[in-house]
């Protein structure tokens, strides 16, 4: 009964976000494609460029304040200590406007041999140097944010994250529109400028009890906020650091325009996954916090996590690989189908990213800092080792081959660490769940190399189907019926996919004739459809081996010399039984 409570609560609270991001991706769909019809490969690279510099930026200057702010505005609601509170939400905002001023002014000292490293010269020196603008403003609104998910508004949260992006694409479409290439970094700056004002609208709701705050307070608090941040900034600052690292090695080896198709895979391959672990990282971070010191309690709630992001993200990660060709052409145009592949590949990448995500956070929690900082250095070092090896070796798709080689030394990392750090162990589901779907991948992934593209679209659009329906069957064992919107159980009952006599029972009412009859169909689904998985996954890999076979040798002979072995052998099987061997 705990776990169907804490699944629907997980639920919940990834729907509310999930809408909100769902809204968020639609609205991102359409500045992206207009941005892809206006600029073109080069200018989407130019924009990638300068969103690296930014990000880079705010990673430095930011001191992981938008992370560390979350941990400790959580621990201080939880101790119900309204001073505290009060008092770690005003250090929280002043610290954010204090360091917003410094990355900005940091960028501007920085411009002219940032411009050099990234351009080969000093002539978007100027360009750079009004990105701090943007940089102050992410920074501010990171504060305001991180006040805002610490405090658990998860629907102020929803609603900042929609409006933050309508406003932000109807001021920078028209900018581009009107400006081109020389309007991108004025785009970025009133994008950021927009995100700005919407924290600050949510952020203003919140009420503390105000109280004097003395300058030994406020060195306390700033410490605390500091000293986790410095993880969190050493963190970040790797991870963007790397990207930015890869798109150099990419401009280097292979060119300007494969770094706008490398931008254009990347920001793909991360949408889905991105908006999936925003719905669920949203509550779960400040809600594992609170339970960080009971390690039966963390690992469990982690695991249901893992769960959970499995369920949602395997279909997409399906469904993206199947369909990146009509992905690409969606989001961009078609001189962006060079991005097809290397979009593949960062999909195998994102699984395992989702994989390893909710156990990271184990780290995070415990305030382990040298691990935190230890991970994600091994992690930048595989990556850009790999990255400059497969790009030199591959080209373009190299760094998708990179990225994918990275995360699974990542996983087997994250695991070792959390096992040391609380005892951590895989669930029995989680690991069934996993090598389903990731069986599954492996199927259609390899199915566009070895089978012809039509037959590989179908056997994708089958295992979409499959992990789809597969998915649901699991979420109808994990929650009770009850906590279900009735219009999505009633489209579940006329798929079939739920019981169809289920008429509003709950877990605290005794459990009828009936649901125990429904409760017994609801498991021949679930695993009817596990046994379906397993029979396509065995019947597309001996597709990809005769097909395989019939590339290397011409077909007809083939066959002919198959019938012919055949009646060879019923021959020889026929004279045995006659002897009576």
């Amino acid at each position: 009964m705990t776990k169907k409570h804490t699944y629907g609560q997980i639920l919940k609270s990834s729907a509310l976000i999930g809408g909100s991001s769902m809204l968020s991706i639609i609205i991102g769909i359409i500045r992206t494609k207009a941005m892809a019809m206006l600029l073109g490969p080069s200018g989407v690279g130019l924009m990638g460029l300068y969103g690296s510099i930014t990000d880079l930026t705010i990673s430095v200057a930011g001191m992981g304040i938008n992370s560390s702010g979350v941990r400790q505005i959580a621990e201080a609601v939880g101790s119900d200590d309204t001073e505290r509170i009060a008092r770690t939400a005003a250090v929280l905002r002043r610290i954010s406007i204090l360091l917003g001023v410094l990355g900005a002014v940091f960028l501007i000292g920085f411009s002219g041999p940032l411009s050099k490293l990234t351009f080969g010269n000093d002539q978007h020196a100027t360009a750079v140097a009004l990105l701090s603008i943007a940089v102050f403003f992410n920074l501010v609104s990171a504060g305001q944010g991180a006040l805002i998910q610490g405090m658990r508004r998860i629907s102020d949260l929803a609603k900042m994250s929609v409006l933050g992006a309508l406003f932000g694409t109807l001021i920078s479409i028209p900018t581009v529109y009107f400006l081109r290439e020389e309007g991108v970094v004025i785009s970025l700056v009133l994008v950021a400028a927009m995100t700005l004002l919407t924290s600050w609208w949510y952020s203003r709701k919140i009420q503390t009890q105000m109280h004097t705050v003395s300058a030994s307070q406020v060195g306390q608090e700033a410490a605390a906020l500091l000293k986790l941040g410095f993880a969190f900034m050493v963190s970040g600052l790797l991870m963007t650091g790397a990207a930015y690292a890869v798109r150099l090695i990419v401009v280097r080896k292979v060119g300007f325009d494969a770094a706008g198709l490398y931008q254009s895979a990347w920001a793909l391959g991360g949408l889905y996954i991105g908006f999936i672990l925003q719905a669920m990282g949203a509550d779960f971070y400040p809600r594992l916090a609170a339970i960080a010191k009971d390690n039966p309690e963390c690992n469990r709630v982690v695991n249901e996590q893992a769960h959970v992001s499995m369920l949602l993200a395997g279909p997409g990660i399906i469904a993206t690989l199947t369909f990146a060709p009509l992905v690409v052409a969606l989001f961009y145009t078609p001189k962006f189908e060079g991005a097809v592949e290397i979009l593949r590949w960062l999909c195998l990448g994102m699984i395992l990213r989702v994989i390893s995500w909710p156990m990271g956070f184990i780290i995070v929690v415990k305030n382990v800092q040298n691990l935190l900082i230890f991970s994600e250095l091994a992690w930048t070092v595989v990556y850009l080792g790999l990255a400059w090896v497969c790009v030199s070796s591959f080209g373009l798709k190299g760094a998708g081959i990179a990225f994918f080689g990275s995360y699974v030394f990542h996983v087997f990392m994250i695991y070792a660490i959390v096992r040391r750090l609380s005892g951590f162990r895989c669930s029995t589901a989680n690991l069934q769940t996993s090598f389903l779907f990731l069986g599954l991948i492996a199927v259609v992934f390899c199915g566009f190399y070895a089978l012809p593209f039509l037959l590989a679209m179908v056997a994708g659009t089958l295992a979409v189907l499959l992990s789809g329906v597969y998915s649901i069957q699991v979420f109808l064992n994990l929650i009770s019926l009850d906590r279900i919107p009735r219009p999505v159980l009633k489209s579940l009952q006329w798929l079939r996919l739920a019981p169809s006599g289920y008429s509003g029972l709950n877990d605290l009412e005794p459990i009828s004739k009936t649901a125990i009859s429904d409760s017994v169909v609801k498991n021949k689904l679930f695993a009817d459809i596990k046994w379906s998985i397993l029979a396509f996954m065995v019947c597309a890999l001996f597709s990809m081996w005769i097909y395989g076979y019939d590339r290397g040798a011409d077909w007809s002979a083939e066959l002919d010399s198959i019938e012919s072995k055949l009646e060879m052998l019923l021959s020889i099987f026929h004279i045995k039984i006659n002897n009576g061997i």
